[in-house]
């Protein structure tokens, strides 16, 4: 099993391989099939924009959130395709990595001239509570 830091290490080198060839300015999807499909090539299980139920407070939304790409079902990675990221970008990652427990994600921007400044690396600090307030899927989707 391959460790998170070699995931996340895997993912940026094709990362930046893809935006030096596409360049910026595509759609988000495009650079999401591509990565996963290079992801998948190194060996990788790679879903693409899965699902999150969330249950609060005795409702029940499903699909409250998709996750652009979680691979080895280990590594969120956001992607964007903006020119520049914000506050909100790194939030909405946050809210993820916190809802499904997962301890770090990836925010990647192909819509900057350069993927180095589009590249943020989320860490989830937050300890989930034994509230019963809020009750999220399994990623697995069980």
């Amino acid at each position: 099993m391959r460790d998170i830091d070699q995931i996340s290490g895997d993912v940026l080198d094709l990362s930046l391989r893809i935006h030096r060839e596409l360049g910026p300015g595509l759609l988000e999807s495009v650079y999401e099939l591509v990565l996963a499909g290079k992801l998948a090539g190194l060996g990788y299980h790679v879903a693409r924009q899965r699902p999150v139920d969330i249950e609060f407070d005795g409702m029940r939304f499903e699909a409250a959130f998709r996750i652009d790409l979680l691979v080895d079902e280990r590594l969120l990675v956001e992607i964007k395709s903006v020119e520049q990221l914000n506050a909100a970008h790194g939030k909405q990652l946050l809210t993820y990595l916190r809802l499904t427990h997962q301890p770090v994600g990836l925010l990647i921007n192909f819509g900057g001239a350069t993927l180095k400044e589009g590249v943020r690396r989320i860490v989830n600090d937050h300890r989930p509570s034994a509230a019963p307030r809020l009750r999220v899927n399994n990623l697995l989707g069980d």
